[in-house]
């Protein structure tokens, strides 16, 4: 029989546990919103909850999110080049699909500013296009978290 848990510190529970329900509240509203736009066809309301979804909750899901991975990260007490793998991964999905989520949230909110003159579609559907990089991102940053590589 092999140890599935590892034994951690108590004070580590908090941050761990910000930044775990981070990640779930960003991936729920990156889901949610990658599910509207997609299957939205031309359906304003539809879109625009979509657009939403990534502004009211994917956003300060990062946010949430990114703080609780840094003050783990600091609870860990983890120095420059002696990361793990998994970490490696994490950082390499958060912090450029903060960038990219941005990008969305500025494409998607110049696309439904536009709806209503009949334009912004393109807008839109770069909007899904980099919903979907961010779930298939933070999918993997999921797995690594958890089945801990390297």
């Amino acid at each position: 029989m092999s140890v599935v848990a590892a034994i951690r510190p108590d004070e580590w529970n908090l941050p761990l546990f910000v930044h775990v329900f981070g990640a779930i509240v960003l991936v729920g509203g990156v889901l949610t919103a990658a599910g509207a736009l997609g299957y939205a066809r031309g359906n304003t309301a539809l879109i625009r909850a979509g657009y939403f979804s990534l502004l009211a909750v994917a956003l300060p899901g990062w946010i949430v999110m990114r703080a609780g991975a840094q003050w783990i990260y600091d609870e860990e007490g983890f120095e420059g080049g002696e990361e793990p793998t998994w970490m490696a991964i994490g950082w390499a999905a958060a912090d450029p699909g903060g960038a990219l989520l941005l990008a969305g949230l500025i494409a998607g909110g110049i696309g439904v500013r536009r709806l209503g003159s009949g334009r912004g579609a393109g807008l839109l559907k770069g909007t899904l296009v980099i919903s979907l990089i961010l779930l298939a991102a933070y999918i993997v940053s999921i797995w690594a978290m958890s089945a801990k590589p390297g």
